[in-house]
């Protein structure tokens, strides 16, 4: 757990949850930009017209849930599970591993941020599908540094709000 980033451990005082620090979640973003970026190429490349046919319908499948009464957590979990897929369409189970531990250490700022975007998020899917089944990568992999950029600037905003919540009492 101490080497996924999930605890951090003190010489002679045992482990400890990880600290919100908003320069390591900027930086987790980061990581998550380019590793989202390389597994939409992957699958681009990779995929058969079947699997991305699979993924499409997938994303019609769960479009219904994609509204103001679903919650945060059931809206990261879709989308954690949407872009799990790409990545395992990636034909690269290190990409696969590597956005599962992201996913993992960023997921409490992804609630927060979730409730602000939930028809966005998935306008944005279909758009990079679309892009994907026109073998378009191109476009695909831009659509993909976009959304990510988006959550990225989200998450940001988030953790500043999160900080002067915790440290200007009273206001």
């Amino acid at each position: 757990l101490v080497a996924e980033g999930l605890l951090t451990a003190r010489e002679g005082r045992g482990f400890f949850c990880r600290s919100l620090v908003p320069e390591q979640v900027v930086e987790l973003y980061e990581l998550r930009q380019a590793i989202e970026t390389e597994t939409v190429k992957r699958a681009v490349e990779r995929a058969s017209d079947g699997e991305l046919q699979e993924l499409k319908a997938y994303l019609g499948q769960i479009a219904p849930s994609y509204d103001s009464s679903a919650s945060a957590r059931e809206i990261v979990r879709l989308d954690e599970d949407f872009h799990l897929r790409i990545a395992a369409l990636s034909q690269n189970d290190e990409l696969v591993r590597s956005l599962e531990n992201i996913n993992e250490r960023v997921r409490y700022v992804r609630w927060i941020s979730m409730r602000s975007k939930i028809d966005l998020t998935h306008a944005a899917h279909e758009e990079m599908v679309d892009s994907m089944l026109a073998r378009d990568e191109f476009a695909a992999v831009n659509k993909m540094r976009a959304h990510i950029a988006k959550s990225t600037d989200e998450a940001k905003q988030t953790v500043r709000t999160a900080f002067s919540q915790i440290y200007v009492p009273g206001e």
